[in-house]
């Protein structure tokens, strides 16, 4: 573990920040996968691979791609961001992030689609997600990738922390028994919890931790884990939780509690450092996602 990475000032704190939080002119929806078209399954797919084909914006040490930056930033921050209640939000502002820089380098025109886990627990590889014409095989003991359209792809941030960086591949280890408990139940018993930080504890700690570990991998790799693409779909139905807990009651866009890290007191003006890839943020610009400058909304 690498005690001294934070989300904080460091050389990102040169970046700017989002003037407060304004009403949307087009809210997009994000789309469960299996709700989604083929054509914007297609244009997800189509979009990870014009990142992975795009050089690093620099200043992202281990990146070999634009792609690799998001994961890089995800490495650098780990330790910052799990294991506290600021994983939910920053996770939010992560995701947003990544949505966002597809449409803007990419042309990417859609909304990030995600993964009803609760309707494959134990059984993700049902799913058309882990198909030959997607995003390939999930029970691999741990081998390589070889089909569908992250078949051998090569990454180049972690496996762990930075000083472990190494040329390896997109791996998948599936166990059923892992993601089981991404079932309704674990996710209904989240959500019953009424104050912000047991729910985000329990959301991180629950089908959260179940999905990644299940998945294996690269998935089950805590600091590199975006390299493999299924990571958004699987962070999406984490976000989408979030966003069903808020609209439980009104009140939950506008307040936060717990603690980051540090023990550093969780507050709507704790700063959200995305290391540029877009400008920084405080708790209260992804509170809601109804409001600007985030403006989505899920299918259900």
């Amino acid at each position: 573990m690498v005690a001294n990475q934070t989300d904080g000032p460091g050389p990102e704190a040169e970046f700017s920040t989002f003037a407060a939080a304004a009403t949307c002119s087009t809210t997009r929806t994000r789309t469960e996968w299996h709700d989604s078209s083929d054509t914007t399954k297609q244009n997800f797919v189509n979009g990870v691979k014009c990142l992975l084909g795009k050089p690093s914006a620099g200043n992202y040490p281990g990146s070999k791609n634009r792609y690799e930056d998001f994961v890089q930033v995800h490495q650098t921050v780990t330790d910052n961001v799990h294991n506290n209640r600021k994983f939910i939000v920053w996770h939010r502002a992560f995701l947003w992030a990544f949505e966002q820089v597809l449409r803007d380098e990419c042309g990417f025109t859609d909304s990030l689609p995600w993964f009803d886990e609760t309707k494959f627990a134990g059984r993700f590889s049902q799913s058309s997600i882990f198909s030959s014409k997607w995003l390939g095989a999930i029970n691999l003991g741990g081998n390589c990738v070889t089909d569908g359209q992250f078949a051998n792809l090569a990454l180049n941030v972690g496996p762990s922390t930075a000083q472990f960086n190494q040329y390896h591949c997109l791996a998948r280890n599936g166990n059923a028994a892992d993601t089981a408990n991404t079932n309704s139940n674990i996710v209904n018993g989240c959500r019953a919890l009424k104050d912000y930080q047991d729910f985000a504890k329990c959301a991180e700690q629950g089908a959260h931790a179940y999905g990644h570990n299940g998945i294996g991998g690269v998935m089950r790799d805590v600091y590199a884990s975006p390299g493999d693409p299924v990571f958004w779909l699987h962070h999406g139905m984490v976000d989408r939780h979030f966003r069903i807990w808020q609209n439980d009651d009104s009140s939950r866009t506008g307040y936060i509690d717990g603690t980051g890290p540090n023990n550093q007191a969780l507050t709507l003006d704790t700063d959200i450092f995305l290391n540029g890839l877009k400008p920084n943020m405080k708790v209260r610009d992804i509170m809601n996602t109804l409001n600007s400058p985030l403006c989505y909304k899920y299918n259900y």
